[in-house]
């Protein structure tokens, strides 16, 4: 199966009440690890690379590398997205590229200027066969290059969300109800707006609904990273019990980064510690990979509800 648009796999999603996982790549040991749990689990998959990701890994070895990725599982489906699209010439760049999704992330400007780019987008986009998601409203946290103070999010208005879909024809909308990027999601306790999901749900009843910075920022792996010499107290992220909730109430992506880092960052250290004569990759990149492949599952099953919804 090639490479497919998330369009047939959300309008599934939105009938059964369930979302799809978005997972971030950056390298082969990533894509391998999330291909190998979708095909155990029979689930539909995203990969989406930030611009980040594609200045690190460079957009031709990407491609390559999902193109092996798609062979391998010829039973799956696929989308390719690019997260956090900055401006129109790198959702172009990525377009011609072969991508079957963007995002435009103008959330960063004013309600007209955020229309008039994503409908740049729109537009280019449709006429090549790919889909757009947008994003209405802002996250707090720092992943890549998003940057948002605490003080400067806000919640996504219903009302505004309805006008935007109208105005640009976007296929998909990131919404803001409480998560953030990053591992430091909450200081104090987790909170979903869900009154908010709900409203924008009730105006835009077919457009699939995104959850940006939606990492549970697993607490068992924090504690090994630590364990073996990480510094990182604190992290906070959001319960697989709410994203569980969030899956089935209208959202249909929900994207994970965070979490994947956590688990390569976490194995790799183990080993480290563990065995300090080690210097070939292959021993200490291959726990890592069996670890994304145990959380992206985890996900899928016991999370999004993903798992044979081929």
């Amino acid at each position: 199966m090639p490479l497919v648009t998330t369009k047939a796999m959300f309008e599934k999603s939105i009938k059964e009440h369930y979302a799809i996982g978005a997972f971030n790549v950056n390298n082969m040991e990533i894509i391998q690890g999330i291909m190998d749990a979708a095909k155990e689990e029979k689930s539909p998959v995203i990969l989406q690379a930030s611009s980040g990701a594609i200045k690190y890994a460079r957009v031709n070895y990407l491609m390559k590398m999902i193109e092996a990725a798609v062979e391998e599982a010829p039973d799956i489906p696929v989308a390719l997205h690019l997260d956090h699209g900055p401006d129109f010439e790198t959702c172009k760049m990525c377009i011609d590229a072969g991508f079957t999704s963007v995002m435009i992330d103008g959330s960063k400007y004013d309600f007209e200027e955020n229309i008039a780019l994503t409908k740049q987008v729109v537009d280019y986009a449709h006429a090549h066969g790919v889909v757009v998601e947008a994003e209405l409203g802002k996250l707090a946290g720092i992943e890549d290059d998003v940057n948002v103070a605490a003080e400067d999010a806000m919640y996504t208005d219903p009302e505004q969300a309805k006008e935007f879909v109208e105005r640009t024809g976007c296929d998909s909308l990131a919404i803001a109800i409480g998560t953030s990027h990053g591992a430091y999601k909450f200081k104090g306790e987790a909170k979903l707006r869900f009154d908010i999901l709900a409203k924008i749900k009730e105006l835009i009843p077919n457009t699939p609904i995104v959850l940006h910075g939606a990492s549970t920022v697993i607490p068992e792996l924090v504690e090994m990273c630590n364990k073996y010499g990480a510094d990182i107290p604190g992290a906070k992220g959001v319960p697989d019990e709410m994203l569980h909730e969030a899956s089935k109430n209208g959202v249909s992506k929900i994207n994970v980064d965070t979490d994947l880092r956590l688990a390569m960052t976490a194995q790799i250290r183990k080993v480290f510690a563990e065995e300090p004569s080690t210097f070939d990759p292959r021993k200490y990149l291959q726990p890592a990979r069996e670890e994304i492949k145990k959380t992206v599952q985890h996900k899928i099953k016991e999370v999004f509800g993903s798992s044979n919804r081929v």
